[in-house]
C-alpha cells in the first residue's frame, strides 16, 4: 500500500492534528510534543468524528458522548465505547509526515 502525505512536518505543531484519506477510510494524525500518531477517524460507540473532540494528553475525548481513547493504542478507555479504534503508522520522511491503513497489508 502507498503512503498518504499528510503535511510538511513544520506545518503540524505540536498539539495539533490533520485528517487524510485512505481511500474511504479517514485518518486523523496527531502532534503530541513532536511525537506522531494516526488512529481511524471514527468513535466505535456510533460510528461519529473523533478529531476535533478534546484532548487529554494521549486521550482523544469523542465530542458526541464523551468515549474517550488512547491515541498511542487505540484503545478504548472508557463507555460507551468498548471496541478499540485503528491506529496507524506514522512516519517522517524528507520533511513530510505520512500514514497509511494498513490493515490489509
Amino acid at each position: 500500500m502507498n503512503w498518504i502525505r499528510v503535511c510538511a512536518e513544520g506545518e503540524l505543531l505540536p498539539g495539533e492534528f490533520r485528517v487524510v484519506y485512505d481511500g474511504d477510510v479517514a485518518i486523523a494524525v496527531y502532534n503530541i510534543d513532536g511525537a506522531w500518531y494516526a488512529i481511524e477517524d471514527v468513535c466505535t460507540h456510533d460510528g461519529g468524528e473523533l478529531a476535533g473532540g478534546e484532548r487529554h494528553g494521549f486521550e482523544i475525548e469523542c465530542p458526541r458522548h464523551g468515549a474517550r481513547f488512547d491515541l498511542r493504542t487505540g484503545a478504548a478507555l472508557c463507555p460507551p465505547a468498548y471496541t478499540p479504534v485503528a491506529t496507524f503508522p506514522v512516519k517522517v520522511e524528507n520533511g513530510a509526515v505520512y500514514t497509511r491503513d494498513d490493515r490489509w497489508d
